[in-house]
């Protein structure tokens, strides 16, 4: 949930510096709190994530897609709710879950489990920011749980429509 900075209007003898001032300091405070609620800690940095370093960008993403070998071609799966998948993915990508329900999460592990602990993949869901996406924690954290030492999570900072579509990022349907 995002918590907007209320309107703060102009009354007696502050000047218009100190409007916006005091409107910046309302704004970062909002801010600290809403990331400290949604992720349960002072701080969201990516460091603080469990997927740490092993991260992608789309930019990244789409030029690894467009010239790995077949071989070294990493997987992608998004670990979102169907019906965003349905109306545009990422090419190639498979889908397993929505990984925050437990049937979701049953059945990435059980797909998971079939692949070659080497095989290269991608986790994505961009139902809204990574940040506060209750799908891609638990997607990230069983498929490193099953032995894969090759998994990396697709930083969405938005959703998938900001972060992916309005780019022009290729899409499937």
């Amino acid at each position: 949930m995002r918590i907007m900075p209320p309107q703060i209007v102009r009354r007696g003898p502050m000047s218009g510096s100190r409007v916006r001032f005091v409107s910046l300091l309302v704004a970062a405070a909002l801010a600290a709190m809403s990331a400290a609620c949604s992720t349960g800690a002072a701080s969201s940095s990516a460091t603080a994530e469990p997927w740490g370093a092993n991260a992608v960008t789309p930019a990244a993403l789409v030029k690894e897609l467009a010239s790995a070998s077949a071989a070294d071609k990493p997987v992608v799966v998004y670990t979102g709710p169907a019906g965003l998948f349905r109306s545009g993915h990422i090419p190639g990508a498979v889908i397993h879950g929505p990984a925050a329900s437990p049937d979701g999460l049953s059945e990435l592990t059980a797909w998971a489990r079939s692949l070659p602990r080497s095989t290269s993949v991608v986790i994505y869901c961009g139902c809204c920011p990574v940040e506060d996406c209750p799908n891609i924690r638990p997607a990230y954290t069983a498929i490193k749980n099953l032995g894969f030492a090759r998994v990396r999570v697709l930083l969405l900072p938005h959703n998938f429509g900001t972060d992916w579509v309005a780019p022009g990022y290729p899409v499937e349907k």
